[in-house]
C-alpha cells in the first residue's frame, strides 16, 4: 500500500555513492544504509527486517478511525446487496479507513523518529450498529543495516 503522505516528506533520499572507473573491481557486497526516514518499504507485518537489526525499540504506534456510512451510502449498499457480489460502496469505505489508519500510524512513528515499523497489524471492531472502529498498529523501531564483510 502506498503512503500518499510520504511523497516528498522527510527530506531527500541519501546521496548516491560516487561512481568509480569501469576498470575498478566491484565489491562482493555493498553496505546498505538504513533509511533516515520511514517509508513504505520499512513497514512490515514480520517481526524482523531482513538485512537490518533493531537497535532501539520505541514502542507501540497506532492509527485509529471510527467510520460510518451515510444514509445515501447505506441505501446504495442496500441496493447492491439485492444483486449480490462485491458491495463496492462498503469496500471503498473499508479501504479508505485502512489507508487513513496506516497514514496515522506512520505519522505517529515519524514523531518518535523511527525508521521502521515491525509487527504491523489491522483490527476492526463494530462499536455499534453502523459504526466501525479500524485500528492499525505496530512497533516503532530504529534499525541499522547489517553489513557482512566482503569475501575476498
Amino acid at each position: 500500500m502506498s503512503d500518499p503522505y510520504n511523497s516528498g516528506a522527510g527530506g531527500s533520499p541519501p546521496p548516491l555513492p560516487a561512481s568509480r572507473p569501469a576498470s575498478a573491481a566491484v565489491p562482493a557486497q555493498r553496505p546498505r544504509m538504513a533509511p533516515a526516514t520511514l517509508g513504505d518499504t520499512m513497514v512490515t507485518t514480520a517481526f524482523a527486517l531482513p538485512g537490518y537489526r533493531v537497535v532501539e525499540n520505541l514502542g507501540i504506534v497506532r492509527g485509529i478511525v471510527v467510520r460510518s456510512r451515510s444514509v445515501v451510502g447505506n441505501f446504495i449498499g442496500g441496493l447492491q446487496t439485492l444483486f449480490g457480489g462485491n458491495i463496492t460502496i462498503y469496500t471503498e469505505l473499508c479501504e479508505q479507513a485502512r489507508a487513513d489508519t496506516y497514514r496515522d500510524m506512520v505519522a505517529h512513528a515519524r514523531q518518535l523518529r523511527a525508521n521502521a515499523i515491525i509487527g504491523m497489524r489491522y483490527d476492526a471492531t463494530e462499536v455499534m450498529a453502523g459504526l466501525t472502529e479500524v485500528l492499525c498498529y505496530g512497533t516503532a523501531v530504529v534499525v541499522e543495516a547489517v553489513v557482512e564483510p566482503a569475501e575476498g
